[in-house]
């Protein structure tokens, strides 16, 4: 394994033709390279805290057995990764096995970097090892009781629901189409947050061969949306050039980035080329519908916006919108611009899931930071200045207006995500890099 990581360092030209690797075999140093896909992988997301060094971890992730803690993975050789070989390296990433032989937990997404190249493996260790600050930041251990902190049974967890093999060019499909793939599927590991879990908490997919594959998952919650081209809460109304400006910019027609999709836009996918971003979007639009194959397409209707004009407050969450969102959204909940989304429309307003909404109005959302430059319509947060019924009433009414159709909310619900969440932070993790 080493030595054929070794050798696919010096074979990149000859991997281009195949065109999954095209965009990072074009970039002659290793180090730059490793640098680009750290970025795709968006390793700094969960590696990193906001004060703190770059990739030295700590943290906190909550899974179903308890609380874990990211690790440190600069090459401080203490406490990070400064004594990993290349083949140990490997052995984590892809494999989910630390130096000393433990077995990672699987919020480390090895399930999908396993899909990677030994040459992009072998490019981003020499990331971290030659350009990379050491920092010397002790880990902290999980919070994972006994006996559920046993991490032998992970072993057979691999058998039973990881394909261990790198990614293998479709030859019925494009090279644009593969390199998407490879992307979404490989280092953009979007599957770890977009694909349902099932009840050993695996991913229900981990391509567009199974059921379920990104067709949207709670986590934290937060929902990660529906990726397929569903009419109404997927992408399905979305054009290619939607979903390249949605990775580049965290902005559409149809909403904005929020929850921890900002932190991807912020690290990750806008430093991506406009060729990788345009080979995801085409991978992403062919994926069929799953949820809502014979549903009709969202149609804007009036009378929403009707009633607040005459102050018609008669609908429960009406008044409260019209005091505290219309000036960003709109009394036709269009809204005003790219940084103030529409409500009429918005796939989170026809999503079955409301965990978005009622965390955005509890919590508000962090900040995009594209090309260095902050967002300046930031969602505030409404946590002390609304009780659980009224937020309850003002995401129902926000999610069945202007031609929303959406379950109700109960102030049960808004109860336990108050209770489990906090305000969106204010500092935000932008990693400056070469």
């Amino acid at each position: 394994m080493l030595n054929s990581l070794r050798m696919a360092l010096a074979a990149a030209s000859m991997m281009a033709s195949q065109g999954v690797w095209a965009q990072t075999a074009s970039m002659t140093d290793p180090i730059a390279k490793g640098e680009y896909i750290a970025r795709a992988a968006n390793c700094v997301a969960c590696h990193s805290l906001p004060d703190a060094p770059a990739f030295a971890g700590g943290l906190k992730m909550a899974t179903p057995l308890g609380n874990i803690y990211a690790t440190n993975i600069t090459p401080d050789p203490d406490t990070g990764i400064g004594k990993y070989s290349l083949e140990d390296f490997d052995n984590a990433v892809r494999k989910g096995v630390a130096k000393d032989g433990y077995r990672l937990y699987p919020a480390m997404p090895y399930p999908s970097y396993v899909k990677m190249s030994d040459e992009d493996v072998g490019a981003l260790y020499e990331y971290f090892m030659k350009a990379v600050p050491a920092a010397k930041l002790a880990n902290k251990p999980s919070e994972i009781p006994f006996p559920l902190n046993m991490r032998w049974p992970l072993a057979a967890w691999n058998v039973l629901f990881i394909d261990m093999n790198e990614y293998t060019p479709k030859k019925d499909q494009s090279a644009e189409w593969n390199r998407g793939a490879y992307l979404v599927q490989g280092p953009g590991h979007c599957g770890a947050c977009h694909t349902p879990r099932g009840l050993f908490w695996q991913e229900k997919a981990l391509d567009e061969t199974g059921s379920g594959y990104l067709t949207g998952a709670e986590l934290d919650h937060w929902l990660a949306v529906n990726l397929t081209q569903d009419i109404n809460s997927g992408l399905g109304r979305w054009s290619h050039d939607d979903i390249k400006s949605s990775l580049k910019t965290g902005v559409t027609p149809y909403g904005s980035a929020v929850g921890t999709m900002v932190e991807v836009i912020n690290n990750s996918t806008q430093y991506l080329t406009d060729a990788d971003l345009s080979a995801m979007s085409t991978y992403l639009k062919s994926l069929a519908p799953a949820k809502e194959k014979n549903a009709k397409p969202w149609a804007y209707a009036n009378t929403t916006t009707e009633a607040l004009l005459k102050l018609d407050f008669t609908t429960a969450g009406a008044k409260v919108y019209f005091q505290q969102c219309r000036s960003c959204h709109a009394d036709d909940g269009k809204g005003y611009g790219q940084y103030m989304p529409p409500m009429a429309g918005n796939p989170g307003a026809l999503e079955p899931d409301p965990s978005t909404y009622i965390n955005l109005v509890l919590n508000g959302s962090m900040r995009l930071v594209v090309n260095g430059a902050p967002d300046g319509y930031r969602m505030p947060p409404f946590r002390a200045v609304l009780n659980d019924q009224a937020v309850a009433d003002v995401v129902s009414f926000t999610r069945n207006g202007w031609g929303n159709k959406a379950p109700a909310v109960t102030a049960a619900q808004v109860a336990k995500v108050r209770a489990d969440t906090d305000y969106a932070t204010d500092k935000v993790i932008v990693l400056k890099m070469k």
